[in-house]
């Protein structure tokens, strides 16, 4: 047993020694379990040594927990790497009209622009406008629509409220309601990069992930 040095001071951790030490670098790391591998060898009990089981176990459980670390660290880089390319690609997307997954209208001079796609037939397709408060105050009948996507526009020029308007999709085949998904039309103001993920800021509306972008017009 390795004795204690007397008249030690202790010592508290702080946030700053904390961050440190959550700053170790891998090879750090092995260096310590050496050091501590080799002092446990020296002070081992001659009547019960380590066998080479015990000792090969540690090695390897040091191998696996570094091994781990470097694959996690490559990973981060390349979703580092990977984030800045769709950033720099998504400028392209700058100053374009997108399809964006959402239920909530844009109203641009006047009109606002949506789309519904539909998993299957629907023999009635209807699209009500609300308000924010959640009135309807327009109906647009689509009538029956095939499978796919469905645009749609809708006089907004009097529409007078100061928060952007919603719209609800009700599709039907025999009475039977039809999966489908909203879209609203939006303008790309610019493109960016939030915890790692990009994201895309849409004209009049909140910044949105970019798998939310269905389709670029």
């Amino acid at each position: 047993m390795i004795s204690g040095t007397s008249g030690s001071t202790a010592t508290t951790s702080t946030p700053t020694s904390s961050a440190a030490a959550a700053a170790v670098s891998t090879s750090e790391m092995q260096d310590r379990f050496m050091t501590l591998l080799v002092a446990q060898l020296k002070n081992q009990d001659p009547m019960s040594p380590m066998d080479n089981a015990q000792m090969t176990s540690q090695m390897a459980q040091i191998n696996t927990v570094t091994g781990i670390q470097q694959v996690n660290d490559t990973l981060k880089n390349m979703a580092t790497q990977f984030t800045s390319m769709q950033v720099l690609q998504g400028s392209t997307m700058v100053g374009n009209d997108v399809m964006v997954a959402s239920n909530t209208l844009t109203v641009n001079a006047g009109v606002a622009h949506g789309a519904v796609d539909l998993t299957g037939k629907a023999d009635k397709l209807k699209v009500e406008i609300l308000s924010p408060g959640g009135q309807v105050i327009d109906t647009l009948d689509l009538g029956a629509q095939d499978a796919g996507r469905h645009t749609f526009n809708w006089d907004a020029s009097a529409y007078t409220g100061t928060a952007n308007p919603t719209f609800k999709v009700t599709a039907t085949l025999a009475g039977q309601a039809v999966d489908n998904t909203a879209l609203a039309r939006a303008t790309v103001l610019s493109v960016g990069s939030e915890n790692g993920a990009m994201t895309v800021q849409l004209q009049g509306r909140s910044a949105v992930a970019y798998d939310s972008i269905k389709a670029i017009l």
